[in-house]
């Protein structure tokens, strides 16, 4: 046994034996997850979360809208120690006598596929502009400079305010607006990694193949860019939501009577001093759904990084 194999096996332990028994990538890959805090916990709350809009029909027996009744408007919840409580409604009714747990489940729906399309969409055409950027350099370089420059000056909230409120607002307008307009951190991204990989041998390697260009971006390219691409992901599917809720608070996002999260808070704002629990509800949920996805994010980014894979 040479000294470098008596620095890599255990005592007593033949260097073939110890092959043998050495974890296999995918029993490495799941002690990484499942010994990662971060993983763990953002990955049940958003599971729940996502369960949740999944079966929400089914998980209350009234309707977000339709069920009204101003003889039980704003019903507190169970734990306000007060006679009004109705068990009926466990977090209480908003002002027009809808219950509140049923707008809360029907609302991470809404939550949840603009946080999704919106960064599916931004996702697509930032990583196209920063591959292309960083793979080819040059004239195509500058483009995608001038044009991440100009979105970036452009103020994301204010753009969308004024798109919205000329061309109306309704559930797509808000996805098409907002991942027309978050596309940038993807570019500036995906630009720099891709020129950092785009030098390396195992690209160079392929090129001497005479691989095409979208064979090496999609086989060489994207896989070892993946990582950073899943951090940027989860950073912009919860600044869509978070701009969404924003836009809803103001009237010019999801409209009423939708249970966006946004709009329960807008609606609630009347009654910030008296019943603040109408506010704190949706807000509690907005920030737990922010806060399981960028945890998700972050565990997968470090459990995927090549110098955490041994």
């Amino acid at each position: 046994m040479t000294p470098q194999d008596a620095t890599t096996t255990a005592p007593g332990i033949p260097p073939a034996a110890a092959a043998i028994l050495e974890p296999s990538p995918m029993a490495q890959l799941r002690r990484r997850v499942f010994g990662h805090y971060g993983i763990l916990i953002g990955g049940a709350v958003l599971g729940i979360i996502f369960l949740v809009a999944i079966f929400a029909p089914y998980l209350t027996p009234y309707h977000p809208i339709l069920d009204q009744d101003l003889a039980n408007a704003l019903k507190p919840p169970f734990w306000h120690d007060s006679p009004k409580y109705d068990p009926a409604y466990p977090l209480g009714t908003d002002l027009q006598g809808r219950d509140y747990l049923t707008r809360l489940i029907h609302g991470s729906r809404i939550s949840l596929l603009i946080g999704f399309s919106a960064m599916l969409i931004s996702g697509v055409i930032g990583t196209t502009l920063g591959v292309a950027a960083g793979y080819f350099g040059g004239r195509v370089d500058m483009v995608v400079n001038f044009l991440i420059t100009t979105r970036l000056s452009m103020p994301v909230v204010l753009v969308a305010l004024a798109v919205v409120s000329l061309v109306g607002s309704s559930l797509w307008i808000v996805i098409w607006v907002l991942g027309l307009l978050i596309w940038d951190r993807f570019a500036v991204v995906m630009r720099s990694t891709t020129m950092q990989v785009r030098n390396l041998d195992y690209v160079a390697a392929a090129q001497a193949c005479g691989c095409s260009t979208l064979r090496i971006v999609m086989s060489e390219i994207l896989p070892n860019v993946a990582n950073h691409l899943i951090v940027v992901a989860t950073l912009e599917m919860a600044h869509a939501i978070l701009l969404e809720a924003a836009l809803s608070f103001l009237g010019l996002g999801v409209q009423p009577p939708a249970p966006s999260w946004g709009l329960m808070i807008s609606e609630a704002k009347g009654m910030m001093f008296f019943d603040a629990w109408l506010i704190g509800v949706p807000g509690t949920a907005l920030f737990a759904l922010i806060l399981s996805i960028n945890l998700l994010g972050d565990g997968v980014r470090d459990v995927t990084a090549p110098e955490n894979r041994n």
